[in-house]
Parts: structure tokens; sequence; C-alpha cells
């Protein structure tokens, strides 16, 4: 249920946001009269494509704290969160970044993620199945992972990955459904049930091509962040710690945060496209065949 409620205030925060931006700005005219005014189509879409890539982001730590019931360690009370907040800080100046903020969420799944708004105000969280199942050493190299993510500014080229192609979602699916009120239902007044129709279903389909644009360039920070932890850590700990992942079953995050975690559920066939991490066995061998680390 709290997922549930702080997905929905999210996105109610947004629709609070676009309404008095659309209104100070005298945006959302686009669909007046009989035509489409496309220069205030195109604010319009990034306006709404943006808005929610944007403020997820700056929202990100607060959402994962609640979502997870992540306990962020202020003052260590044993040796596994005083080596966590030792290990952490040692990686955070070795990448240039601002010290993170440090947690553990109660989860059996072999996973930990990082996400935040800055380079130098970011959250770095592990599950307690991760520090059951893996040695110092192997949680180490996840630790340099996520560290990466952060360094690398991952989080916020995914915002603005996504913030860009929810604008062209937005942008296209809304000319498509104007020319098939148009042209199929021969529509010449106004923005009949084509228009609304066509919107809708184009909007669908470009917003699954859309996730896989996205999913993509995730798929190509994990070798960067994989290469990142190697480098930090030290590449034999980085293969071991993959190699551990392969023995557990998929790990799982809310939504909002599976693309940052060090691992994702595992897809087949076209569903590969829609991955947010390559196989563990193709970022493994990527590891091995750069002799540069």
């Amino acid at each position: 249920m709290g997922r549930i409620f702080y997905f929905l205030l999210t996105n109610l925060a947004v629709l609070v946001v676009l309404n008095i931006v659309m209104q100070l700005f005298g945006i959302g005219s686009y669909l007046e009269g009989s035509g489409i005014n496309y220069q205030s189509l195109l604010v319009f879409s990034f306006i709404v494509g943006m808005a929610g890539s944007v403020i997820s982001l700056f929202l990100s730590k607060w959402m994962a704290k609640r979502s997870t019931r992540a306990q962020v360690i202020t003052n260590p009370s044993n040796e596994v969160e005083q080596w966590l907040i030792e290990t952490v800080k040692r990686q955070a100046e070795g990448a240039g970044i601002g010290m993170p903020e440090v947690a553990i969420y109660q989860s059996p799944d072999v996973n930990a993620f990082a996400t935040g708004a800055s380079r130098n105000s970011a959250l770095v969280a592990v599950s307690s199945g991760l520090l059951s199942a893996m040695s110092r050493d192997e949680a180490e190299a996840v630790l340099g992972h996520e560290v990466s993510h952060v360094a690398n500014g991952d989080m916020i080229t995914l915002t603005l990955i996504q913030g860009i192609v929810n604008t062209f979602v937005v942008f296209f699916s809304r000319v498509v459904g104007y020319f098939i009120d148009r042209v199929v239902f021969k529509n010449e007044n106004g923005h009949g049930i084509g228009f609304w129709i066509g919107m809708i279903v184009s909007q669908m389909v470009f917003g699954a091509l859309a996730s896989m644009v996205v999913a993509y360039f995730s798929r190509i920070r994990e070798f960067r962040a994989d290469s990142g932890g190697a480098h930090l850590a030290g590449k034999q700990k980085m293969i071991d710690a993959l190699e551990r992942l392969k023995t557990g079953h998929a790990a799982q995050l809310p939504d909002q945060l599976a693309a940052f975690g060090i691992s994702g559920a595992r897809q087949a066939g076209w569903q590969r496209l829609l991955m947010s991490h390559p196989p563990l066995d193709e970022r493994i061998e990527a590891l091995r065949s750069n002799s540069q680390m």
C-alpha cells in the first residue's frame, strides 16, 4: 500500500505542476479550433515529457527510502555498518564525488541500488540479502558499481533520455491522432473520437518503442558501472560479485529503482529489448576481455 501511495502522490504532484505551468504560459491551446498549433504542441509535449522525469529525479531519494523502507546509517551500530560507511567513503573519494548516504533495506534479494538528484547528493543502499549472501570482497565490488553509477551521473542521464523520448511520444501521438481524425474519420469540425482513439493507441505503441530506447541506454551504462566497480574494488572482485548474482533468483526492486540495481529481471526473446540490465554472462565477459583494467 505504501508503494502505491507514493506512486499516486508523485503523479498528483506532476499533474498539479503541469496545470500551473500551462496556465501561466497559456499552453494547452494546441487543440483549439479545427487544427493543431504545432509550436504550442511541441512546448506542451516538452513540459509533459520532462516534468514527470525531472520531478521523479528530485524525489528519488525520498521515494527510494520509503518504497524499500531503507534505514540510513547515521551512527554505525555494528561492525558491518561501520565497514559499509568506510568502504563507500573510500570509494566516493576515489571517484571524486561527495559522500552518499548509505542505507540498508530488509529484503532476501541479493541487490543494491544508487539514486539521487546529483553526484554530491546521492543514496547508496544494499539489501540485507546481499550482506548475507556475499563475501566482503564481492560486496565491496557491488558498492563500487553503485558509486560508479553516481560518479557517471547515470541518474541524471537516464532522466534526460526518458524526458526526451517522452516528449516525442506525446508530440507524435497527437499528430497521428489528428491525422486519423481527418483522413480516416473524415472529421472536419474540431477534434472528434478519431483523434482521441488514434492518440491513445499511438501513445501506447510509441511508449513501448520509447521504453526500448531507454532500456538500451540503461544496458550501456551497466557496462560502464561494472568497469567503474572493477576500478574501485578490483577486477576479479567485480567478476566474482557478478558470478555470485548468477546463483540467486532474479532480484526485484520497485519500478522507479529497477534500472539502478546491481541486477535486473532476466528476460528471453524479444523481451530482452526491454531489459534494463545486460545478461550477467555478457557483463562478466566484458570485464574479462578488458585488458586495461
